[in-house]
């Protein structure tokens, strides 16, 4: 049994990250990794330019730069953004245990264990957790970053409806190092969401995002496979591609928090001596599902928090630096997948990316993530009435 001034429950990019600089300052720290080994988180592993400008030292994690994007039409249609700041893709495997072992060097106490956090503190007024086996840690202050599907998350905030919640599925195939793979983004036909192939260093990560409570998984299956079979035959791949994919593809799967403009304004993410971070925050990009930056994000503004003895204040500095920015998207998540001049929006968008260089810029600009919510619809439409 041992006593720290901070338990951190899950070792993603947030709660490593928030382990890192706490330890740093020289706090004690447990952090908390309760993910099978080699088994990684499904994600498409995107982290964009304006996290690489943010945070340089993940270009250390190795991970695979982007500099051109082919984005498709829900009809088929495609545009190619060459990207003026690349963007990174990664292993979330190479990734986290990038962040994990740079907590570990900070000087946070790193632990193996799937643990689960008591309901009340102990007698002097300490947070518990503790393992299956009896194993028991202690601490001032406990954090949640274990993801969308948080017990602690759940206990404090409460849980969120499907509706606000999407699901990410896809495969993992193999890729020679050498390929020159391209990086896609295709709407889907009839959905809110879309599919990716995302080349990392050794591997391909296919899926696709879309939300929970409208989920059809045998369609979207289907979906999926039809978009990854075109993939590999554009490049050259033999007939008999979707049968070798079926024998090699790694599935895999996972929810991603997508909330309502009601549910970020009332929502809470920390108390006196506890604090929510990342996807258990609820803190994910609902259009895109994108949640790497706001993971990182909320890491940091929470240590500053601790580190200045005022946990809860930590409520106000997420509002207040990226709070507006998830509510714009909220608010956009609809129209953004709904109908504009007849059509999909999103197939409106990419048409018109392709006959004007501005509405391209945009749209490099929103996949880097330099170009935010708040003023995207602005931004179109200046590029559009310069279109006609």
């Amino acid at each position: 049994m041992e006593s720290y001034d901070v338990l951190v429950v899950g070792a993603g990019p947030a709660g490593s990250f928030a382990a890192e600089r706490i330890a740093r300052e020289g706090a004690r720290v447990a952090l908390f990794d309760g993910r099978p080994a080699n088994e990684a988180k499904a994600c498409g592993g995107g982290v964009t330019s304006k996290a690489l400008k943010a945070w340089p030292f993940l270009l250390e994690a190795g991970g695979r730069a982007v500099t051109e994007v082919l984005m498709q039409s829900p009809t088929g249609d495609g545009v190619r953004l060459k990207l003026a700041e690349p963007f990174a893709i990664y292993s979330r495997r190479a990734l986290d245990s990038y962040m994990r072992e740079r907590a570990r060097r900070a000087g946070a106490h790193v632990f193996d264990n799937k643990v689960t956090a008591s309901k009340e503190k102990d007698a002097g007024g300490l947070w518990v957790v503790k393992t299956k086996a009896g194993e028991v840690w202690r601490g001032r202050v406990l954090v949640a970053a274990d993801g969308a599907n948080s017990a602690i998350a759940k206990r404090f905030a409460g849980a969120l409806p499907n509706a606000e919640m999407e699901v990410a599925f896809g495969y993992r195939t193999p890729l020679d190092e050498t390929d020159d793979a391209p990086t896609v983004i295709a709407f889907l036909p009839g959905w809110a969401g879309y599919a990716w192939a995302f080349p990392r260093l050794d591997h391909i990560s296919f899926g696709i995002a879309t939300a929970q409570d409208a989920f059809d998984h045998k369609a979207l299956d289907r979906m999926l496979w039809d978009f990854m079979v075109e993939y590999y035959r554009a490049r050259g791949g033999a007939c008999e591609v979707e049968k070798h994919l079926r024998e090699v593809a790694e599935r895999y799967a996972a929810r991603i928090p997508g909330l309502t403009p009601q549910t970020l304004e009332k929502r809470r993410a920390a108390g006196e001596d506890w604090a929510l971070l990342g996807d258990a925050a609820g803190f994910a990009d609902p259009v895109t599902g994108e949640g790497i930056y706001y993971a990182l994000r909320s890491a940091e503004l929470f240590a500053e928090a601790f580190a200045r003895g005022d946990v809860s204040s930590y409520e106000k500095r997420w509002r207040a630096d990226f709070g507006r920015e998830l509510r714009r998207a909220s608010q956009m998540r609809r129209r953004f997948y709904g109908s504009f001049w007849g059509g999909p929006f999103t197939d409106r968008m990419v048409r018109l990316a392709r006959m004007h260089p501005g509405i391209r810029r945009t749209l490099r600009e929103l996949v880097t993530g330099d170009q935010g919510y708040v003023d995207l619809k602005r931004a179109l439409a200046r590029s559009a009435v310069r279109l006609f």
